[in-house]
Formats: structure tokens, C-alpha cells, sequence
């Protein structure tokens, strides 16, 4: 599956748009996490924690849309974007989506 943030597949002809397609995945914090990532805090740079978090939560997002894209019969994903959001504290969506085409 051919996926991309510009709105054509370079050196492909769109031959058919068959819709948006997105994936998304909500994932709460664990205590745990907090607590160490609250240590991290006090003495500043980057948290690794939720770093991870969110680099799984956007790489499953991605994996869900792709899937999305497939069972839709596209060939690629254009104008692709993630986008997140705040459910409730402690809880972030991360939402993978774009445009399901068919190549020629």
C-alpha cells in the first residue's frame, strides 16, 4: 500500500477516488508510566515514556487505516494526516486518515 502526504502518487494516474479512510486508537496512561514519567519531569528533557506511547499509538492508527484502505480495494492513500486528540485526562486518540484511491 502506497501511502503519502502529497495529493498524487508521483508518476501513478489516479484512476478512481473511493473515499476517505481512516484508523484510530485510544490509549489511556498507566500509573506506573506516570510516576516515572513525572520523575523525568523534576529534572527535565524529553519522556521517553510517552514518547513510546504515542509512537505505538501512531504506528497502530497507521496499520488500521492501511487496513481500512485494503478491504476498501485501494492501491494508495493521499493527502494522508494524523490528527489527535484529548478523549478525557489521561486518555488520547490519535487518528491516522486520508484519501483511498485506485491507480492505474
Amino acid at each position: 500500500m502506497i501511502v503519502t502526504m502529497a495529493e498524487s502518487v508521483p508518476g501513478r494516474e489516479i484512476a478512481e477516488v473511493v473515499g476517505v479512510t481512516r484508523g484510530n486508537v485510544v490509549r489511556a496512561r498507566f500509573i506506573g508510566r506516570d510516576f516515572i514519567a513525572g520523575l523525568r519531569n523534576l529534572v527535565g528533557g524529553e519522556v521517553n515514556e510517552y514518547s513510546k506511547l504515542l509512537a505505538e499509538a501512531r504506528e497502530q492508527a497507521l496499520d488500521r487505516m492501511t487496513r481500512h484502505a485494503t478491504e476498501m480495494g485501494a492501491d494508495a492513500v493521499i493527502s494522508f494526516r494524523f490528527a489527535s486528540a484529548a478523549i478525557m485526562e489521561g486518555t488520547s486518540e490519535i487518528l491516522a486518515y486520508g484519501t483511498a484511491v485506485k491507480l492505474k
